[in-house]
């Protein structure tokens, strides 16, 4: 379950759903399918509600803010 207001937790992460609080530079929700996957479980089921849409956004961009991006700007040679 990933839903809620966090209303406990505001002082920490007012603006990011309960599963996206970091450990170190990772979500807890990261640091939590990481550990069952060790086990063999590779499929998640994430039941969304509040500010799902940090969620979605955190794992469909993942490669690409976990990966290195060169960008030149200019003119073709």
């Amino acid at each position: 379950m990933c839903g809620g207001f966090g209303t406990r937790i505001r002082d920490v992460a007012d603006d990011i759903p309960k599963p996206m609080i970091p450990i170190g530079r990772k979500p807890i929700i990261w640091h939590i399918m990481k550990t069952y996957s060790v086990y063999g479980y590779t499929d998640f089921v994430l039941c969304m509600g509040y500010k799902s849409e940090v969620i979605k956004d955190f794992f469909i961009n993942y490669e690409v803010r976990n990966s290195d991006v060169t960008i030149k700007l200019g003119k073709k040679s």
